[in-house]
């Protein structure tokens, strides 16, 4: 081999070399840059909810009529698919609740609807915000840096679950307390997120699987009559693509001198 070939293999060589370092480079710059944005947005949504009132109050929505809460408005103008709002101490859970028409537009779009890797927390489609159903589902990504809901893998450790045994779950319209009844690891082989019951027998028949798969005994009493609301990100235990963290809260209105049972 004459010493052009070479110097020509040479270039080429290194001309390859040089832009895998390129993209690996600007891989690294956009989910830094996404990880950045995803912070600040929410830093500033966080802003704008509480000073409108947060979750400290709500409209009496017992009537037929229902009224927004304060703290909401503000931020529909924003994004009018915006129907919740979750909290949950001890974790940077903090949240804005939104939801589409499918489940797959908030997998990578942030409240603006501007790409993210890192998605949003989103509700399933197949749920009513003005009327909770049996099973209300909640998704959301783990992320690396303990945002969006890497939170809830906290719950692995029982020491944390006994010290955070509720959160706050706030839609448009009511406030409620979550009371975690379940946490484990499953796959999506298991129908956790199961929206439709022909009857209670139905709902019943899911609550018994889940007792069946949590990892401790909460003593948390849940029956044909009451809402859950289920909280689902990925894990890895079981399955790198079908593997699912979950943790799933019985629901308890809240009115402005008590809590009552979700209606």
């Amino acid at each position: 081999m004459n010493n052009k070939l070479k110097r020509i293999l040479s270039i080429g060589v290194t001309l390859v070399c040089a832009g895998v370092f390129v993209y690996a480079a600007h891989g690294l710059i956009s989910t830094y840059l996404d990880y950045h944005n995803n912070s600040k947005t929410m830093d500033d949504l966080q802003q704008t909810f509480y000073e409108g009132g947060g979750f400290t109050e709500w409209a009496d929505n017992d009537g037929d009529e229902l009224n927004v809460r304060s703290g909401f408005d503000v931020l529909l103008e924003e994004n009018e698919e915006l129907v919740g709002w979750i909290t949950i101490d001890g974790t940077q859970i903090d949240y804005p609740i939104l939801q589409s028409d499918n489940n797959f537009d908030y997998l990578r779009h942030d409240f603006h609807n501007d790409y993210n890797i890192l998605g949003s927390i989103f509700m399933d489609f197949r749920n009513d915000i003005t009327s909770l159903g049996k099973n209300t589902i909640v998704y959301g990504h783990r992320t690396k840096d303990q945002s969006m809901f890497e939170g809830l893998t906290k719950y692995e450790d029982q020491a944390f679950f006994e010290e955070h045994q509720s959160f706050t779950f706030d839609t448009l319209y009511d406030s409620y307390e979550a009371e975690i009844f379940a946490v484990y690891n499953t796959t999506t082989d298991f129908n956790y997120i199961q929206t439709d019951f022909a009857n209670d027998e139905d709902f019943d028949a899911l609550l018994n699987k889940i007792d069946g798969h949590s990892l401790y005994d909460t003593g948390v009493d849940v029956t044909a009559d009451d809402h859950i609301l289920t909280l689902s990100t990925c894990d890895y235990e079981l399955d790198e693509l079908t593997g699912r963290f979950v943790v799933q809260a019985k629901l308890t209105k809240k009115d402005s001198g008590a809590v009552q049972a979700a209606k």
